[in-house]
């Protein structure tokens, strides 16, 4: 009773301290709803109103219709025409257009002909993920096309003989049928700002506390090691367990977020992370002489785990040695639970690899944190 009473004065102590600064309570309660909903719009991965720049040099109905076909889903915003190569590569070179589509002349001609037609696209490559999208959408419309055109020449030239078996291949997406950017990033983001939040805060508190002196004080009383720490880092745990909570309501309510999975497992999965984040907090605390140093070495952890997490890349795209140095990433391993339970509605069975794993190094790095904080304040 002595100690769970000394535990929480020490926590409501911090607590007053934590509320007594402004600067503090907007960083650990403001802060996390607005950068949630600006990333949440703001990196968006779906590519559409590519700025092109159309070159139809055949002037047929026929090339009209199917450039007005190609144009019609929105992917490739018309921004120009023109008969003008050069014009056309100017725009490009500009940075006024992003693609140009070119129809040759006799197109019409060669089509009704049933000669193979040829339908350039220039992109420009600075942005290689909106110019792979921007010339796939090219190419499947007019390999449909030409499947189509192609059944129809055999119906009529050969319609005693039997046509060939065809493909008809129709796609179902699960868990995000709108393929919304917002659906699959919001989780990632989420996770990058509750490690942001409570490693950073935590790191900068404590170090506050050993500039001002009072962390010395509070040493010379005769309060157990644990219950300090305790008293230190759970007023933090409870911030980002409301960061978690009010994630949960952005996500859904602004962005269309689904829950499809266990909520408790969610928690549990946060408790683990927490652990990870609020040691790494302590641990940069004890390893720096002041806030400033506390607040550099809170990024230079972040940084590279936000880059090595898989939720901006995928983590199978980078190097395999790089795919290695992943696997101690905690970030990745929350992200992976979040985007588990949320959208595909995973269950522990499923997620046990990434759970074992950071429920593993929070023990890990909490304790090596404790022990290292105990060390430094002897």
């Amino acid at each position: 009773m002595k100690s769970l009473t000394m535990l929480l004065a020490t926590m409501l102590k911090e607590l007053r301290q934590i509320v007594r600064d402004k600067r503090m309570m907007v960083l650990l309660l403001g802060v996390p709803a607005v950068q949630l909903i600006i990333f949440g719009y703001a990196v968006d991965l779906d590519v559409d109103d590519v700025p092109t720049v159309i070159v139809d040099r055949d002037q047929s109905p026929l090339s009209r219709e199917h450039l007005a076909r190609v144009l019609a889903d929105g992917t490739l915003d018309p921004v120009g025409e023109t008969r003008d190569l050069e014009q056309a590569n100017a725009l490009l070179q500009s940075g006024d257009a992003a693609a140009v589509v070119i129809v040759p002349k006799d197109f019409e001609r060669d089509a009704l002909a049933g000669r193979t037609g040829y339908i350039q696209v220039v992109l420009d490559g600075t942005d290689p993920n909106r110019a792979s999208v921007a010339g796939s959408t090219v190419a499947e419309y007019f390999a449909r096309q030409g499947r189509i055109l192609a059944v129809a020449q055999m119906k009529r030239q050969q319609s005693t003989m039997r046509l060939p078996p065809t493909a008809d291949v129709r796609s179902r997406v699960l868990f995000n049928p709108g393929l919304k950017s917002a659906i699959y990033m919001v989780p990632g983001v989420a996770a990058i700002l509750l490690m942001l939040i409570t490693t950073v805060v935590t790191a900068m508190g404590l170090s506050r506390e050993r500039e001002a002196g009072t962390l010395e004080q509070v040493l010379v009383t005769p309060m157990p090691g644990w219950v300090l720490i305790a008293g230190k880092i759970l007023p933090f745990a409870a911030f980002g367990l409301f960061d978690f909570i009010l994630a949960l309501v952005v996500g859904p309510y602004v962005f269309d977020m689904p829950i499809n999975g266990s909520v408790p497992l969610l928690f549990a999965a946060t408790g683990a992370y927490l652990l990870v984040t609020l040691g790494m907090g302590l641990l940069i605390a004890t390893l720096s002489s002041g806030q400033q140093q506390a607040f550099m070495g809170g990024f230079l952890f972040i940084l590279p785990a936000a880059l090595l997490s898989g939720i901006m890349t995928p983590v199978h795209s980078m190097p395999g040695w790089m795919q290695v140095l992943t696997l101690v990433n905690p970030l990745r391993h929350y992200a992976e639970v979040l985007r588990g339970v949320l959208l595909r509605g995973a269950t522990a069975e499923e997620l046990m690899v990434p759970l074992s794993t950071l429920a593993s190094m929070g023990v890990i790095v909490f304790a090596a944190s404790t022990y290292r904080f105990s060390k430094s304040m002897r």
